[in-house]
């Protein structure tokens, strides 16, 4: 395939993308196109609420998709110049599509959102939360995978909760089976079970968007 053709399926791409989303041009514009068909049907579903980026390299690691999302809150008192209980969320995304997925691979992900904690994190009395949420995308998922990711929970308190805390999840797929298994919390899984229609869940993400928003 030349180079004409790839630029046309890329465009070819957009142009669906742009038939079944109400987003502005210009912000359609900013989004990637993945070869991958799976990873860029998901990132439809992605794409109003995060700010994507394709082909990331992160400490090392190499994702085919990352995104952030960013929620800040504030309530005010009689006038919007004097604003109190300001707050601010926090979830970085990363997906990655491998030949295999073992619970070593998870591990790897797990230390790496501990690092990116410690660099990424906010704390102070504004942070509510941060969440590093890492997706591995592989042929099947092993029983040992699934076991492991069934029982896997981190969250940690900055200064005792003062600061908020951060929360790392991590969710593994096999799309062409149609089976995911996450971990407890993981909200983002929805997005990635194409076979099904996305389900909303009332976590805590879900909660502050519905804060803000309404």
């Amino acid at each position: 395939m030349d180079g004409t053709e790839r630029e046309q399926t890329g465009d070819n791409a957009e142009d669906e993308r742009a038939r079944q989303t109400d987003l502005p041009a210009e912000l359609l514009e900013n989004v990637p196109v993945w070869d991958d068909e799976y990873i860029d049907r998901v990132s439809d579903r992605l794409m109003h609420t995060y700010d994507l980026e394709k082909d990331t390299r992160v400490a090392g690691e190499s994702f085919d998709l990352s995104g952030e999302l960013r929620v800040e809150s504030s309530k005010h008192l009689f006038h919007p110049s004097v604003q109190y209980a300001n707050h601010h969320m926090r979830e970085f995304l990363y997906a990655d599509r491998r030949s295999s997925v073992t619970v070593h691979d998870l591990e790897r992900v797990i230390d790496l959102g501990h690092e990116l904690a410690d660099k990424r994190v906010e704390a102070n009395d504004q942070h509510r939360a941060t969440e590093f949420t890492f997706v591995l995308i592989a042929p099947k998922v092993t029983d040992d995978v699934k076991a492991f990711v069934d029982g896997f929970t981190d969250r940690t308190l900055i200064r005792f909760g003062f600061y908020g805390h951060y929360e790392i999840h991590c969710c593994v797929v096999a799309p062409e089976r149609e089976h995911l298994v996450a971990s407890d919390r993981t909200e983002i899984g929805e997005a990635f079970r194409l076979w099904d229609a996305p389900e909303e869940k009332s976590g805590l993400l879900t909660r502050f968007r519905k804060t803000v928003f309404r």
